[in-house]
């Protein structure tokens, strides 16, 4: 049947409600376009190392618990090819499960630098910066590599993650990563880390810079934590690897994004996990900036687009809009998860991200409107 572009245009009769949902649609096309556009730059950007620049580094590793695989995580850290540096494991509770894996660690790895800090002082409602802040009296080194226990790196890391500190006004350096999972849990919430949470951390490091730091990696110096009044200035707050990138900005430091891309090894048994995770997570966001955490509702192109399809009763109009917002929603992901971060699990599982971006939008709203953040027993 011959459909021409008059009909293909009749009877789009919108009523405000679904000129807004489009509006929406429209967006978060675009964003997806700029995502895109941003990896782009942010990937092909060319990075200057100096050859003699390898000072001298500590790593501080807070323990709580058993991470899964957390034995080649730690080791992982001990393999690296780098001259001088020193490990600091750190444990609250003589009882810690962990404490065994890190004793293993030190037999294994008898001629590094390596040391075991059980200490419960508390500094905060944040016991993992309270284990950081009590691993920090112990460091011998002026530059920290923070890291939590479910990290996995190459043996190049801290050659490549500590390059930037070379050039002065760099404050701190943070890394993306891939998750690695096991079930189909854990590789919906990797599909959504790799295809949509990294988009949007690129997307704002090409619009204003980047202003946070993420777990996976955190570079920073000394002198930088002491200027934004050290561990003890986000002991209260759960969003710590936030801080300890948006203080520093904020103090006029310049945060880098390494080319370095770390594996996060993912530990979610549960769905109900799974999701307070995720909401816990969002909550953080929404609560060290509204306004940008309510901006992401521009984000969820194919949700809303298919919202649109069922308002508007299904014209060609809103099919095409429909399919161009799913495929370039696709694209994006396949850009970002799999061309770039080169996720195995983005690769192998990227029809997956509509089902993710249905239950992002559902967390989206539940870290909107919820003010209660429980987290390890306790209440922020």
């Amino acid at each position: 049947m011959e459909i021409s572009v008059s009909a293909f245009f009749t009877n789009i009769n919108l009523t405000v409600i679904d000129v807004l949902i489009l509006i929406l649609c429209l967006s978060a096309t675009l964003f997806y376009c700029y995502s895109i556009y941003s990896a782009v730059v942010t990937f092909g950007e060319s990075h200057i190392y100096a050859p003699n620049f390898y000072p001298p580094i500590t790593i501080l590793k807070p323990i709580c618990g058993l991470d899964r695989d957390i034995y080649e995580n730690l080791a992982t850290f001990c393999r690296q090819e780098y001259s001088t540096y020193q490990i600091i494991f750190s444990v609250r509770s003589p009882q810690d499960p962990g404490i065994d894996v890190v004793k293993q660690i030190i037999r294994d790895f008898p001629i590094l630098n390596i040391q075991l800090i059980v200490c419960d002082r508390i500094i905060g409602a944040n016991l993992k910066v309270s284990n950081l802040a009590n691993a920090l009296s112990f460091a011998k080194y002026e530059i920290l590599v923070i890291a939590d226990s479910d990290i996995r790196v190459g043996e190049d890391y801290l050659q490549r993650v500590v390059q930037p500190l070379h050039n002065n006004k760099v404050g701190v350096v943070t890394c993306l990563f891939r998750s690695v999972g096991q079930g189909w849990v854990e590789i919906l919430k990797a599909i959504g880390t790799a295809c949509y949470i990294h988009a949007t951390s690129l997307a704002g490091k090409q619009l204003k810079g980047i202003k946070c730091a993420f777990g996976s990696t955190i570079v920073i110096r000394k002198e930088v934590l002491k200027a934004i009044g050290g561990f003890e200035a986000i002991a209260d707050d759960l969003a710590d690897d936030f801080q300890l990138g948006y203080l520093p900005a904020r103090a006029g430091y310049k945060v880098v994004l390494s080319d370095y891309i770390v594996e996060h090894v993912l530990s979610t048994k549960t769905v109900v996990d799974s999701i307070n995770r995720q909401i816990r997570w969002s909550q953080c966001i929404r609560v060290t900036g509204f306004w940008s955490y309510l901006g992401l509702v521009f984000t969820y192109g194919n949700v809303i687009s298919l919202i649109l399809s069922f308002v508007t009763q299904g014209s060609l109009f809103i099919y095409f809009a429909l399919v161009v917002t799913w495929v370039i929603r696709l694209i994006m992901g396949w850009f970002i998860g799999v061309k770039f971060l080169q996720d195995s699990t983005a690769r192998k599982y990227l029809w997956l991200v509509p089902l993710w971006d249905f239950l992002s939008l559902i967390i989206w709203g539940c870290g909107l409107f919820s003010n209660t953040i429980e987290w390890e027993h306790l209440t922020f």
